[in-house]
């Protein structure tokens, strides 16, 4: 009995962690697809003229391009964020946010990873002109550390 309670336990962890990181690796894929599929690279399509396009461009760094041509440092850096939360998963407080926050950061780090390991570079389009160029992946990340970070804030322990 006591098995079963630890498979049901887990589903309530995994479920919705793993959940929302698929989605977002999918939806960030399939993006990126139709990015690479219908656009030239380097090709910019005004949406808001002088505020928002969809460019595609190849970022071989990590936000803002830093860490250029560290491929396998950001690939390592995904699989250790998915070995972190297979060791801590259990210990996961019930929140929506906690589980929403891990699983869109780890739906961002498996997007962006897939690309480096297939092309050696991650595929941008949205541009907002004063920001560099960002993805679908890279919106998962920035809000799941967000979400994070607002559940840490409100739930600091006061000694």
């Amino acid at each position: 009995m006591k098995s079963f309670l630890y498979i049901i336990n887990l589903r309530e962890v995994c479920v919705p962690v793993l959940g929302v990181a698929l989605l977002v690796t999918i939806l960030d894929q399939a993006s990126k697809f139709v990015i690479q599929n219908e656009m030239v690279l380097h090709e910019s399509i005004p949406v808001i003229p002088g505020f928002f396009h969809i460019t595609y461009i190849l970022n071989h760094g990590a936000a803002f391009g830093i860490l250029e041509n560290q491929r396998w440092f950001f690939l390592a850096i995904a699989v250790l964020l998915f070995i972190i939360y297979g060791l801590f998963r259990k210990m996961l407080p019930s929140s929506f946010m906690v589980h929403g926050g891990v699983g869109l950061l780890l739906g961002g780090a498996l997007g962006n990873a897939l690309d480096r390991f297939f092309t050696g570079a991650v595929v941008d389009f949205f541009d907002f002109r004063i920001w560099p160029v960002f993805n679908v992946a890279d919106m998962g990340i920035v809000v799941g550390v967000c979400l994070l970070l607002w559940y840490s804030w409100m739930h600091v322990s006061k000694n």
